[in-house]
């Protein structure tokens, strides 16, 4: 067997300390450092124990996170439906399963020490803690409810106000809210705690692959609605501490009330045909005076000289009158020129602020009073009036203010004044759970839709009100702005008949420069009214004569206009850049108004915030968005509307 040499499997170098040994081979020849090897596969053992003692909390904590998510759409839809009972009942649920989510996440507290992981253990953690003050905030507001489940016409057990008379009830509700009230207080600091849980949490952990970029958007929409939540709620505090006095709680209250005329637009939302006085007796309404406009302009002791844009487009009007005040689109600054001419006015009462409404709020409210409301002898509906294609509500009122007769006719506008007072007179004598709840959300519908506005001059309340974006001001803004604003300079009631489409396209260029063009097209499809006086025809549609102001970015310039039968100007207004012009729509007839500019600024990495604030008194008018000539947005703008575009 000799010729068989022998194989050499390898030897140790015995030279070699044991820490270090030398492995030869024919083939390769390393280092075997043991103590590393012994601690990478003890790391590996670790790794493996520690998935194996997660794989069971992680498993029991999905599951109690998805059982609590179930358990809060409970509690939403129960709030949704306003029923504080079962909204209530709800949240408690809610919260103990989110306690017991707290304590299964608790069992992976190792995680604080493990880098990389230690982020989203953390994130959680912040989370479940925000959600449990959120969720005792949302408690506290629905309990403060409870009470006035009946009065709000909310759904529930009745509330605590369920004997005597409605009127009885509301006085009740408004002697005993001042006991609630200052739980606002509470509501605010348990808002500010989950806002600074939820600021802790930093969405820039997740990657944009494997869902993070998903988490990453939801978790930015947390953080802005905790924001925006926190300002509303105490930027409105003081409004809801002040609440009962508004109503007249200690003493009455007096406000005077302007009907606005929608269907004859104007800045703040429609001609100022009526007023009235409203006294409110804990939280009871009564009307103390109704009356035509045009008495309390024939009652001011003197004459004022009617400003630039009443002699232009009124030629006919040298004076500046009560009626006529309403011309900036900020409707507090409006109300500011109209207490400078109203303290001149033998009828002056004084009172506590100003409420406007416009005819939008009428017809809304006879639709959920079984749409029908009887007033001075006329059964008001809101079915459509063949002889104007409207609400018939609307057209009795137009024929009865409206028409020209032969003879003297006294308290013509009289009629609002006795319409609302039986508005409420049918809302009062009814059981709050037939009309109380549909007619407090149609309000507040109303209010959102700037339908209905307000001026305080209580400075709190004032706060409030604007927080709730029910003042109809004209908002600073972040990036780019429009608002488009309208005078019906006519005198017929041509915005029943007209309908406008917006569309804005924006387009940017190499540099980054951005380049708006805004076109309006407007049509009215409805023939003429007979408007020769001396027939006593009802003249509601004739040619719509439109001032119009378009308010963008302070800054910006025009590049070109078409469409107006002025020059278009440009200035400065309310912290903005107005573009102002002029055109015509008649019966049966179009036109369309375009107007091109550039912006003061450039986009942010491609993206452009956009402000659209309402007209009050407009209603769904459409609005197209288009980038590059590609439409991204289609809607009705009922509401102010904020949009953030990708360029």
């Amino acid at each position: 067997m000799s010729e068989f040499k022998k194989i050499d499997l390898g030897k140790l170098d015995e030279s070699e300390p044991d820490n270090q040994r030398v492995f030869t081979s024919p083939l390769k020849t390393f280092k075997l450092p043991q103590k590393k090897f012994g601690v990478g596969f003890c790391m590996v053992i670790g790794i493996i124990l520690l998935g194996l003692l997660l794989v069971y909390p992680v498993g029991k904590i999905y599951s109690a996170s998805m059982r609590t998510q179930r358990q809060a759409k409970k509690a939403w839809e129960a709030i949704k439906k306003q029923n504080v009972e079962l909204a209530s009942t709800e949240l408690i649920k809610t919260k103990e399963d989110l306690k017991q989510l707290q304590q299964d996440l608790s069992t992976l507290s190792i995680l604080r020490f493990i880098p990389v992981l230690n982020f989203y253990y953390g994130d959680a953690d912040h989370l479940v803690k925000a959600g449990g003050y959120g969720l005792d905030a949302a408690s506290i507001l629905v309990d403060s409810l409870k009470p006035y489940a009946d009065v709000l016409g909310l759904k529930g057990q009745g509330g605590s106000f369920v004997m005597g008379s409605a009127e009885d009830r509301i006085k009740t509700a408004v002697l005993t809210m001042a006991k609630i009230t200052p739980r606002i207080d509470d509501v605010s600091s348990l808002l500010l705690s989950a806002q600074e849980e939820i600021d802790q949490v930093n969405p820039n952990h997740y990657p944009p692959f494997f869902g993070g970029e998903k988490i990453r958007k939801q978790l930015i929409t947390v953080r802005t609605f905790a924001d925006e939540g926190v300002t509303f709620v105490s930027e409105a505090r003081p409004l809801v501490k002040v609440l009962p006095s508004l109503l007249g709680e200690s003493k009455d209250r007096k406000y005077l009330i302007l009907f606005q005329n929608d269907k004859e637009l104007r800045p703040t939302g429609g001609f100022m045909t009526a007023y009235a006085v409203f006294r409110i007796e804990k939280g009871v309404i009564h009307v103390d005076r109704s009356e035509d406009i045009y008495n309390l302009d024939n009652s001011l002791t003197k004459t004022f000289p009617a400003p630039d844009p009443i002699l232009k487009y009124l030629p006919n009007v040298p004076n500046f009158n009560i009626r006529d005040t309403n011309l900036s689109p900020d409707f507090v600054e409006s109300m500011n020129t109209f207490n400078s001419l109203y303290k001149f006015a033998r009828s002056k009462t004084d009172v506590d602020g100003i409420i406007a409404l416009d005819t939008h709020v009428l017809v809304s409210i006879i639709n959920k009073l079984d749409d029908r409301v009887d007033a001075a002898g006329i059964a008001f509906t809101t079915k459509q009036d063949k002889r104007c294609d409207c609400p018939q509500v609307i057209y009795e009122l137009e024929d009865n203010i409206t028409r020209p007769v032969g003879y003297e006719k006294e308290g013509r506008k009289d009629i609002l004044g006795a319409l609302l007072y039986s508005i409420m007179e049918k809302a009062l004598k009814s059981s709050p759970k037939l009309y109380w709840g549909p007619l407090f959300q149609q309000l507040l519908d109303e209010v959102s839709q700037k339908h209905i506005l307000f001026y305080l001059y209580d400075k709190d309340a004032q706060s409030g009100i604007e927080a709730l974006n029910a003042a109809g001001r004209i908002k600073a803004f972040d990036g780019d702005y429009l608002h488009i604003n309208e005078a019906n300079m006519g005198g017929a009631k041509s915005n029943l008949f007209t309908q406008e489409a917006v569309t804005q396209n924006i387009e940017t260029d190499n540099s980054g420069t951005i380049t708006k063009t805004i076109t309006i097209n407007y049509k009215n499809p409805h023939p003429p009214s007979d408007c020769n006086l001396e027939r006593g025809g009802l003249c509601i549609n004739a040619t719509f004569r439109d001032w119009i102001r378009i308010y963008v970015p302070k800054g910006s310039t025009l590049v070109s206009s078409q469409g107006s039968e002025v020059k278009v100007t440009t200035a400065e207004d309310l912290g903005k850049t107005v573009f102002e012009g002029f055109l015509t729509v008649r019966p049966l007839g179009t036109a369309v108004y375009n107007i091109k500019y550039t912006l003061p600024f450039k986009a942010k990495n491609n993206i452009l915030p956009l402000l659209i604030q309402k007209q009050p008194g407009t209603d769904k008018n459409e609005y197209i968005i288009k980038v590059n000539g590609t439409q991204k947005e289609k809607f009705g703008l009922l509401t102010d509307k904020t949009l953030t575009l990708n360029l």
